[in-house]
């Protein structure tokens, strides 16, 4: 899908440089691939205190299940 954006041209070489990416294509494909990855992350966090644990679970003892 093609799309028109106006974006920051000193941003874009800037994300090319730290990323060395070798076009714009690929600097904002990698941005937004981080942005859409912080983001789930953040909601994972938002779960903390709501998932019960198990003090007796034994993960190393899943290992062994086949």
């Amino acid at each position: 899908m093609a799309t028109n954006l106006a974006i920051d041209d000193s941003l874009i070489e800037t994300a090319k440089k730290i990323g060395k990416h070798k076009t714009k294509k690929e600097a904002v494909t990698e941005a937004l691939k981080e942005y859409i990855q912080r983001h789930q992350q953040s909601d994972i966090v938002n779960l903390f205190g709501k998932i019960e644990f198990d003090k007796e679970y034994d993960y190393k003892k899943q290992r062994n299940v086949k």
